[in-house]
């Protein structure tokens, strides 16, 4: 990866140029500000997290569901709050043809309204809780900021939501640290590295009691949130009456959490894992796995080497890898190189007469660039054990990344200058009140992340730097999108 000055300065110019060089994911072009148009091999990228992440909330109890795009406007006002928080963000739906509307309908910023609504239907009884639905949609919000391909959109195309009810405020503590531990899972399988925070009250997702969020830095230095996990409490289902009968026969309201994924997690795949050259995907969601190119000889591809790139694709497939071959004549094979490179896929396999009559094949990892020859026989053993090494090396870099940027200090002082110079995250004392963070946010000149879920052991005896009390947490502070 180039230099982390490099990379701050020219980040946002090389993200454009990979997701359109490597026909990713087409945007700035589609005539609506803030809509982009996935292309086949980004779609395949998404498909293969999305399966990840299904994966994860199917294997514990997870229900895939499907609610409506639109959302009648008496619907989404009934939680008061709620709608405070998205109001100035609503698409709204006024006429059906040349008929204007009795009432106004909403493009979907989000769903707690319309499923809250669907569960007091649904749901009468504790013996039917807890309930875990998810759905994977686009969401509508008129973002008033500079909008970036996937990080700031004005339609989010992979919104997966997950919304759980539940007969108790325990169980939602419960499942506010299964879905942490769902995310973990998911990051960790997709070598993104990231920072847990519980955000500051005025900063939590309208409604919620609190929210807990899942950061990271991204290579300019900014933070980037990926992921939000929100203990409801009963603001919903008292807006909506979702009242369940108790074990004890009494009636009250249910409690419920939501917790969130955009496209952002492709967007920070691409960008944690990336290098001058281009994408470099993990193995397990790359859309191409291998890609075999045939070195000709004597000027073409002749029948000798055609039949032994055969019988390695013939052997690759039958072992569940997912192999393309670049059979292309009017390109030559340096170009092919370039292109694979680019779009990130982990192992090239170069074969020429010299590995026919050896019965070998050269093989290229992507994230090192290494060049290994290999006996046939040993080949799918050797790509094995390369994906995995693939999969921990990019893992292991993201996260030394990551760890680079955090700064700890005492100092306001120290602070403002590592945002200033360094970006990153910093990480200072906090008093815990609201008064100090806003505080810090306005001295410092960056947005309060939140502080850990644990009290940081390095905090003890240390004073808030805002108003010299006792400090009770940390306060994260960073540049962010």
């Amino acid at each position: 990866m180039a230099s982390r000055e490099k990379w701050r300065n020219k980040y946002s110019e090389w993200f454009s140029w990979l997701i359109s060089t490597a026909e990713i994911y087409d945007y700035g072009r589609y005539p609506v500000q803030g809509m982009g148009v996935w292309m086949p091999y980004g779609f395949k990228i998404r498909k293969y997290i999305l399966d990840i992440i299904r994966e994860k909330l199917d294997s514990r109890g997870h229900e895939e569901i499907l609610l409506p795009l639109l959302i009648p406007e008496d619907l989404l006002r009934r939680e008061s709050e709620h709608i405070k928080g998205f109001e100035a963000e609503v698409y709204w739906v006024t006429h059906g043809g040349d008929t204007p509307l009795g009432v106004k309908l909403a493009l979907r910023p989000t769903s707690e309204t319309s499923l809250s609504y669907m569960e007091s239907l649904w749901i009468k009884s504790y013996k039917q809780l807890p309930k875990k639905y998810y759905q994977v949609v686009s969401i509508f919000r008129y973002e008033t900021k500079a909008t970036r391909a996937m990080i700031r959109l004005r339609e989010v195309t992979t919104f997966k939501e997950a919304h759980t009810l539940h007969a108790d405020y325990e169980d939602t503590e419960r499942q506010v640290l299964e879905a942490i531990e769902i995310y973990k899972e998911i990051y960790d399988d997709l070598g993104i590295p990231y920072i847990i925070s519980k955000r500051p009250d005025w900063d939590k997702f309208a409604g919620a009691l609190y929210t807990i969020a899942f950061d990271t830095v991204m290579p300019d230095g900014r933070v980037l949130q990926i992921g939000t996990v929100h203990n409801l409490g009963q603001s919903f289902t008292k807006a909506f009456e979702v009242k369940i009968q108790l074990e004890d026969g009494s009636l009250d309201y249910a409690w419920q959490t939501s917790y969130g994924i955009s496209d952002r997690i492709v967007a920070t795949l691409l960008s944690v894992h990336g290098d001058d050259r281009g994408a470099v995907l993990p193995p397990n969601v790359a859309p191409i796995q291998v890609v075999v190119v045939p070195i000709p000889v004597a000027g073409g591809i002749g029948e000798d080497l055609r039949s032994y790139v055969d019988k390695v694709v013939a052997l690759l497939k039958s072992r569940g890898f997912r192999v393309h071959v670049d059979d292309r004549e009017d390109v030559r094979p340096g170009a092919k190189y370039y292109e694979w490179e680019l779009r990130g896929v982990p192992v090239r396999l170069e074969i020429g007469g010299r590995e026919v009559e050896e019965s070998t094949v050269t093989v290229a990892r992507r994230d090192t660039l290494e060049k290994t020859m290999v006996k046939l026989e040993e080949l799918v053993d050797h790509l094995e054990e390369v994906f995995e090494d693939i999969r921990r090396n990019l893992k292991e870099k993201a996260w030394r990344f990551l760890e680079e940027n955090v700064f700890r200090t005492t100092s306001l002082e120290e602070a403002r200058k590592a945002i200033a110079e360094k970006r990153g995250i910093v990480e200072l004392p906090w008093c815990g009140s609201d008064e100090c963070g806003l505080k810090m946010e306005e001295l410092i000149d960056a947005k309060c992340l939140g502080s850990p879920l644990e009290r940081p052991s390095w905090v003890r005896g240390v004073r808030c730097p805002v108003c010299g009390g006792g400090a009770v947490t940390s306060m994260r502070l960073a540049k962010t999108y």
